[in-house]
């Protein structure tokens, strides 16, 4: 382990995830155990600028694990794009004696890590935060176990109004560019259709899905649609069915931010957990300019030119049981 590191400052950035919080707790907690001191940097690179760093022990972050949220608070900074705002947050991390940043977000994050490395050379390790699941280098994110439970459940509770009034149901869930959470909806929550932005469904071939169920005596139907979804959201494609149909009764949800908040499964848990860990023991192991992933269940270190150049592509084997299943 490398000790010339002394003082680690962790902070979240960009949009909540369930299991954030769990991921700072393993972070502070691991830091500790190796007797680094720990400094928590309030709403990410906005609260760095502005100097909101409080230092951390062991129990500033108990009972905080079965949270949702971020108890370090998040937001994004344009001041943090700026050369002068950059330097005034090292100048603030210099101050408080920070070696070291572990930064728990999405890939914006990690773009705002690698410039600022770059430029001061601080050792910084990043955590993947992002319900979406659309970062390269890693099975998983933390928040999209959570997320996806969670947008699951409504689906159980909107086919219940489905089957008793024979409706055709769009429901939209989040996924800007990636489908994962409405691939793993659509087959968990038995969707007639899943839209994805990876893919290129027209809407000729999801009305004709739709009259197929209808042919076949099929008592109600669901669409799991991304947000991100090329060919129109859940609203659009409602739209669009009635004008070509009355045979529907047609009724359209939009799970939205609900699907960000919430305690986090047990996956997330310790998935954040293991992450927070990893990132304290690749920091102190001279790993830098790095993010933290897993993949077959092990953990990984993922320079950061690699995940930029990649994507994190769409389960193949999902979207065909999907599509299988749907009949």
């Amino acid at each position: 382990m490398d000790n010339k590191i002394s003082k680690i400052g962790v902070f979240t950035s960009g949009g909540d995830a369930p299991g954030m919080n769990a991921a700072i707790r393993a972070t502070i907690r691991a830091a500790i155990y190796y007797n680094k001191e720990v400094y928590g940097i309030m709403r990410g690179y906005e609260g760095m600028i502005d100097n909101e760093i409080v230092k951390m022990g062991a129990r500033s972050v108990g009972n905080i694990l079965q949270r949702g949220g971020t108890i370090l608070k998040t937001a994004r900074s344009e001041m943090f794009r700026t050369k002068e705002g950059r330097e005034k947050a090292y100048q603030n991390l210099k101050k408080c004696g920070i070696d070291a940043l572990v930064a728990i977000g999405g890939d914006g994050s990690f773009t705002g890590l690698h410039k600022f490395y770059e430029e001061f050379n601080i050792p910084s390790i990043c955590i993947p935060g992002t319900i979406d699941n659309d970062i390269a280098g890693t099975d998983y994110t933390i928040g999209f176990d959570t997320a996806t439970n969670t947008a699951v459940e409504a689906i159980d509770r909107i086919r219940d109004t489905a089957l008793s009034h024979n409706r055709l149901f769009f429901i939209e869930v989040m996924g800007r560019n990636s489908g994962y959470i409405a691939v793993n909806c659509g087959i968990a929550g038995g969707a007639v259709a899943v839209i994805l932005p990876e893919e290129t469904t027209s809407f000729d071939q999801l009305f004709t899905l739709l009259e197929k169920g209808g042919k076949t005596n099929k008592k109600s139907s669901l669409v799991v649609v991304a947000e991100g979804s090329k060919i129109g959201g859940a609203s659009e494609l409602a739209k669009m069915v009635a004008e070509r149909s009355n045979y529907f009764d047609i009724k359209v949800t939009i799970l939205g931010h609900m699907q960000r908040g919430g305690s986090p499964t047990y996956f997330d848990r310790v998935l954040a957990s293991k992450m927070g860990v990893a990132a304290i023991e690749g920091l102190l192991a001279g790993k830098s300019d790095v993010m933290v992933g897993i993949r077959d269940n092990k953990m990984v270190y993922n320079e950061f030119n690699t995940i930029m150049t990649q994507t994190h592509e769409i389960d193949s084997e999902a979207l065909r049981i999907a599509k299988i299943l749907s009949i």
